[in-house]
């Protein structure tokens, strides 16, 4: 038996079990690298019996390398075997927030290429750090570049959330999968993304569906490890997610309910918790882990497909699962804010790194008063900023979906221009020293009152904890193709 495939996009088919070599950092983290030859051999053997897709990123080691010589390795072969599946490798593009110009965007596609000695990347999925900064729209005309080129086969994104997955669809980006976490543990993939993906053709990549390998016979009704016991980053990162969701009894409670599932149908708990996951219809393929030159699990992870999950199993684990902490805010935002369920821990310190969106500007002769500007055409017209800044206040001008100088975001969309507008209030906000929770008002104006709701919608997960005064109205027309404009005021507490 080997895994089942899938159609992830037209002529385009990968193993529903990608292999995924994040591993491949952690076993290098001490400085040392791997043996290529050795490893890349690995592969070749994980691609003989059917795991014949890879996952991997620019900042996973030597992975990419790794996988450069397997390519070679399996190109001769395919020459001599021809029931042989192209093997498939997936990368990923995480760059610092910035200024994207065509040049940067084609010189980080160059090296990933190189990297793995191909002329055309398979699938490139995009990482995009903070969302108030804009410059992930040009990182994606970029990429569009290159897969007309030849460059790039498919685009594909990850950790992405729901309100950004929708603006970049809206805004015509032909994107064929987010990655995102996707578990017993973690379910936000399957609410309001599910739904988007759906609509769009899109399907979900998912990872962490074992939780670091939490979720795995080794340990059932074993104590709670310290976090001095956890030797590597996945289980690190998990044990965070184990915390947040419920704690070491919820997740005994888990693990029980899935041994008893399991045994009806002589398979691991592994096998269920990823048979679960892939059975939702979002999901196209799940991630699991290898540790190229330790445990590998190939045998175990074929019984995936050897059963199926009955009615009355999903029973038992929706009851198991029942009692969970949903963690906060959508996918992909531990990497974005607190509590940041990653590796490394909180990433503040990395997320302030980044510069500010827009250069704060002393207003010449108003000692007390700083300036914004995005760059808009409007601004230059109308003579006004984008925000500005009084004393502890920030005032927010009518903001809508421009991009650049002109560029109309998701034309006839007024959810993702919503998310947009509020992206660029936020970074303007933030911009002059304040933050999201400083804003105290905000007015909402639209050009159609059916777009209330949507709109509303946004505006809510943005403004949930903070709940700023409000006013929304329904305008006779707004200027060109807008559907939306907003303006806030700020006050920054002493």
């Amino acid at each position: 038996m080997k895994p089942e495939r899938f159609c992830l996009s037209p002529n385009y088919e990968i193993s529903q079990v990608i292999t995924g070599l994040w591993q491949v950092a952690d076993l290098e983290k001490d400085g040392s690298e791997l043996d290529i030859e050795i490893a890349a051999e690995s592969l070749v053997q994980y691609a003989l019996d059917g795991f014949d897709t890879f996952d991997m990123a620019d900042h996973y080691g030597s992975a990419e390398l790794i996988s450069g010589r397997a390519q070679e390795i399996l190109q001769r072969q395919q020459q001599n075997v021809d029931s042989l599946n192209p093997a498939r490798f997936h990368t990923k593009w995480c760059p610092k927030p910035g200024v994207m110009q065509p040049k940067v965007v084609r010189d980080a596609i160059d090296e990933r290429a190189d990297r793995l000695r191909v002329e055309s990347i398979d699938l490139l999925q995009f990482h995009w750090w903070t969302f108030e900064h804009p410059g992930y729209l040009d990182a994606m005309e970029g990429l569009v570049l290159a897969q007309q080129s030849g460059r790039i086969n498919k685009i594909g994104l990850t950790n992405f959330d729901t309100n950004h997955l929708r603006v970049l669809v809206r805004h015509g980006f032909p994107i064929v999968s987010n990655q995102v976490v996707v578990s017993m543990l973690d379910q936000r993939g399957l609410e309001e993304m599910t739904q988007v993906v759906l609509e769009n053709n899109i399907k979900l990549l998912a990872y962490g569906v074992l939780a670091g390998g939490f979720l795995t016979e080794k340990w059932l009704d074993k104590p709670e490890p310290a976090n001095s016991d956890l030797s590597d980053w996945s289980k690190m990162k998990y044990k965070r997610f184990i915390d947040e969701t419920g704690g070491w009894a919820n997740l005994q409670n888990i693990l029980r309910t899935l041994k008893s599932v399991a045994q009806r149908h002589g398979v691991s708990i592994a096998n269920v918790a990823t048979r679960w996951v892939l059975d939702h219809p979002a999901v196209g393929a799940v991630i699991v882990g290898a540790r190229l030159t330790e445990n590998q699990h190939r045998q175990d992870n074929v019984a995936i497909f050897s059963f199926s999950l009955d009615e009355d199993d999903r029973s038992l684990i929706a009851e198991s699962v029942a009692n969970n902490r949903r963690l906060k805010g959508d996918c992909g935002d531990e990497y974005r804010e607190p509590p940041f369920l990653t590796a490394s821990g909180d990433l503040s310190h990395h997320l302030d790194s980044f510069p500010n969106v827009y250069e704060p500007i002393a207003v010449p002769g108003k000692a007390d008063r700083i300036q914004v500007f995005s760059g808009t055409k409007w601004e230059k017209i109308c003579g006004h900023s984008r925000a500005v800044k009084i004393g502890n206040r920030i005032l927010v001008s009518g903001t809508t979906a421009t991009h650049g100088q002109d560029v109309v975001v998701c034309r006839g969309d007024a959810a993702g221009q919503a998310v947009y507008v509020l992206d660029k209030i936020k970074a303007s906000v933030m911009s002059l020293g304040g933050s999201l929770s400083d804003i105290v008002r905000t007015r909402v104006y639209l050009q159609n009152a059916e777009d209330c709701e949507a709109v509303s919608l946004v505006h809510g997960r943005y403004f949930h904890d903070v709940c700023p005064a409000n006013a929304t109205f329904e305008i006779s027309q707004l200027i060109d193709d807008y559907l939306v404009e907003i303006e806030a005021e700020a006050v920054i507490e002493e």
